[in-house]
């Protein structure tokens, strides 16, 4: 591409979106309006996210329509918008959108970008999806599993699927916690932290194991406390589970929290620890290294890119999983800058951007 193209991003939320794939969304869509001398500039990009329960303002060069949540009206909304506006690109960024940005791009003769990110990739999808997703003319993926389990279900050419993971905020950075220490109580203490949404029909995250695993540190000797931040409709079922395990008065449940005092959890935590068996990706692991505090995972999924197999963070398996906190727990905590410095180079914004341009260079010679 030689000139600026125009661009439809159909979503399920970007710009006063909430979780790992409106922040992916909006990453991506600034990196394309705003590349500088690395890439083509893609402008104007018009936005339709299903949700944005925050008002965000998107910036220069991207508009965000109001959102349209149900499914018959954002589709008459996105045929619409094609309707009436140049579109050299459809981005679509999930899965069950991808009949509708496919019917789009084939309607206005644009390129295709569909985006794929975890547990909605991983079943092998309906045949529209399947077609759809097989017909664009590029695929990105959040990791390397992704990947792996899209090619193995989709007739497409490996070269046109490629790997483009989350990237953290800089906002991420190492400092001192010590006060969100005494406001939470939790001087003298070994603090293990979960960031994660807690859906009783997602229990893939693992709260559920690091519940079970309290004992067992106890009685190792560790003064522990298991720190939650995050919400959701499975919050009774964990803290029953707490208390029939003897373990209520070491867990935390400290809900939704502003930007600021994520930041300030990551960095007084001892250990971050999440043991998903569902990642896409993890951005918590590389929000939480990016602000100095060790992560462990487990081996499996997505995960295993954000712990960069185990050179940034720590990935075990399941049966592992005890042993490995305790260890982690007994170590003197790693220089946090180091940390730091290290997921930077490797999940920073300059490497995400130099990651978005070689693939929209890849769809330009497609």
């Amino acid at each position: 591409m030689t000139h600026a193209p125009a661009m439809l991003a159909l979503v399920t939320d970007a710009f006063g979106g909430r979780g790992g794939i409106a922040q992916y969304n909006r990453d991506f869509l600034r990196t394309l309006a705003a590349p500088g001398s690395e890439g083509i500039a893609v402008s104007p990009i018009t936005v339709l996210p299903r949700h944005a329960p925050d008002q965000v303002a998107p910036p220069s060069g991207i508009q965000q329509m109001p959102p349209r949540p149900g499914r018959v009206a954002y589709a008459l909304k996105a045929l619409a918008l094609a309707s009436t506006r140049h579109i050299d690109l459809v981005f679509c960024g999930h899965l069950y959108m991808a009949p509708l940005a496919a019917a789009i791009a084939r309607l206005r003769g644009a390129k295709l970008v569909i985006q794929t990110h975890g547990i909605e990739a991983w079943p092998r999808p309906s045949w529209l999806q399947r077609a759809a997703l097989e017909a664009a003319d590029l695929v990105l993926c959040v990791s390397r599993y992704t990947r792996a389990v899209v090619l193995g279900w989709a007739a497409i050419a490996p070269e046109r699927v490629l790997v483009l993971p989350n990237t953290v905020d800089e906002k991420f950075t190492p400092g001192d916690g010590a006060a969100l220490r005494a406001k939470w109580s939790l001087e003298g203490k070994r603090v293990l932290l979960t960031v994660g949404r807690m859906d009783a029909r997602e229990r893939y995250k693992g709260h559920d194991r690091v519940i079970k695993a309290l004992p067992h540190l106890v009685a190792g000797g560790h003064d522990v406390v298991y720190v939650v931040v995050g919400e959701g409709d499975d919050v009774a079922r964990l803290e029953a589970m707490a208390f029939e395990t003897g373990v209520a008065d070491r867990l935390r449940f400290v809900g939704a929290v502003g930007r600021e005092t994520l930041v300030n959890a990551y960095r007084m935590a001892d250990l971050f620890v999440m043991p998903s068996t569902g990642e896409g990706f993890g951005i918590a692991f590389i929000e939480a290294m990016a602000s100095g505090t060790p992560a462990l995972g487990l081996a499996v999924t997505g995960a295993r890119d954000a712990l960069a197999d185990g050179e940034l963070g720590t990935a075990v398996g399941e049966g592992d999983l005890v042993e490995a906190i305790a260890k982690l727990l007994a170590q003197a905590k790693a220089d946090p800058l180091c940390l730091a410095e290290s997921v930077r180079i490797r999940f920073g914004r300059a490497a995400f951007d130099a990651c978005a341009f070689a693939a929209m260079h890849r769809l330009g010679e497609a």
